[in-house]
């Protein structure tokens, strides 16, 4: 049995569930267009958990769970349906992400990025002929997009490109020093930030679509990193070319501020809040059995599972309300880029951060020993490494000076219903 089979038999044999139509990974279109989209990241969820430790031990790509998603066509599924796609809603993407998220956060993370680099291209290239083809082709193929927009000495600002556009005939070129493409080697394009023109800003951007074919990738930098270890962020000298249409139509600072960055927070977000479901899950079941065999005594430990399980609905709230918010102002770019929304879409991811680290600390406080070995079916010590990377992603105490003098205009609400 090979492994997409055998995650998905574990699965089923977990939830005691039998093979059904559409269930399976390789199914065919027909059979998926009446599965949900909930019951189909379940089905990857349980190929990721199956393959998430050697993911981690070995700092791999995560080939198999990837495999498995592009088979149950979750790659495209925010595309317009008249594209190819399946017109789901950021929500829906979330609800995936969070899945994912439990199983396996390499995983998880590699399908938020991938969503974040579509949301951009569905907001704001539906004109474009050249952005549309691919969407139809990334539905069809079931492409998967990478994301460059970390770069030299700038490290985590992401509104700062080194990198130029060289433009002739119709014609562009670009070679930048990309310190992080998550997964690059693995995807099938990469969506890269750069400056407009060799003479222009470095705030003064632009967002690029290359494919696989447009460019070469030669290592300057390996991953070896406590956590999220298959998420392949190796650091790369990007050289690419292409057509002028390839670029997007609008500024990258317009893209940032309505699409790119509440989104990749708001997907991030839903990949912590898995992570940390998955740890007070175990942390659960290891109360559960400790109590079992000590006849229905609870360990000292379960106060702390109290607390987790209070962390993680404070979380999943927390992200709920924040992906509402957005879905309520995606029509209003005003509203979109006011001080008060930017702010609100920062302080979500450094608030999101903070409390999935303090949830999976809570369960593991609550396992003990169980949960602080490696080799035990209660283990945290994953969970632990991965939720790490929270608050480093986009580093918080960056989000916070950026916002500090923000926070000075913003008004302190005068009710709880403001």
């Amino acid at each position: 049995m090979n492994a997409l089979n055998t995650g998905l038999h574990d699965f089923r044999a977990a939830r005691g569930l039998k093979p059904a139509a559409g269930e399976d990974p390789g199914a065919s279109e027909g059979e998926l267009a009446g599965a949900d989209i909930k019951h189909r990241a379940e089905l990857v969820a349980g190929v990721a958990s199956n393959t998430a430790a050697d993911v981690d031990r070995d700092a791999r790509f995560p080939c198999e769970a990837l495999a498995a998603a592009r088979a149950q066509r979750l790659l495209g599924i925010m595309v317009p349906r008249d594209l190819g796609g399946e017109g789901a809603s950021l929500s829906e993407v979330l609800d995936v992400c969070y899945a994912l998220g439990r199983a396996c956060a390499s995983t998880a993370m590699i399908y938020a990025m991938h969503q974040t680099k579509i949301s951009l291209v569905v907001r704001h290239g539906l004109h474009s002929p050249w952005h549309r083809r691919l969407l139809r082709r990334l539905c069809s193929d079931q492409l998967l997009l990478a994301s460059s927009t970390t770069e030299g000495q700038g490290g985590g600002d992401v509104r700062r490109s080194a990198g130029a556009v060289e433009a002739n005939d119709g014609r562009i070129a670009l070679t930048r020093q990309a310190t992080v493409i998550s997964y690059g080697e693995h995807a099938d394009g990469i969506v890269t930030t750069a400056r407009r023109s060799p003479d222009a800003a470095p705030s003064d951007q632009v967002l690029i679509v290359f494919l696989k074919e447009d460019y070469n990738l030669d290592r300057i930098v390996g991953w070896d990193a406590l956590g999220m270890r298959g998420t392949c962020s190796s650091g790369f000298t990007l050289r690419a070319a292409g057509e002028a249409g390839q670029i997007l139509p609008q500024p990258y600072e317009r893209m940032h501020t309505q699409t790119m960055l509440p989104v990749a927070h708001l997907t991030w977000s839903s990949v912590w809040a898995g992570i940390s479901a998955g740890a007070v899950e175990r942390a659960r079941l290891f109360i559960r059995n400790a109590a079992r065999t000590s006849g229905g005594q609870l360990p000292p430990g379960a106060a702390h599972l109290t607390r987790a399980n209070g962390s993680l609905r404070t979380l999943r709230a927390l992200v709920t309300s924040a992906a509402q918010r957005f879905e309520a102002r995606s029509g209003d770019e005003k509203a979109l880029e006011s001080v008060e929304f930017q702010t609100a879409m920062n302080l979500l991811k450094v608030n999101a951060s903070e409390l999935a680290i303090a949830t999976v600390m809570g369960a593991l406080q609550a396992s003990g020993l169980a949960g602080y070995r490696n080799d035990t079916e209660f283990s945290i010590g994953r969970s632990l490494r991965d939720i790490l990377s929270a608050p480093i992603m986009i580093n918080n105490d960056r989000i916070l000076a950026n916002v500090a003098s923000s926070s000075i205009l913003t008004q302190v609400p005068s009710s709880l219903s403001n």
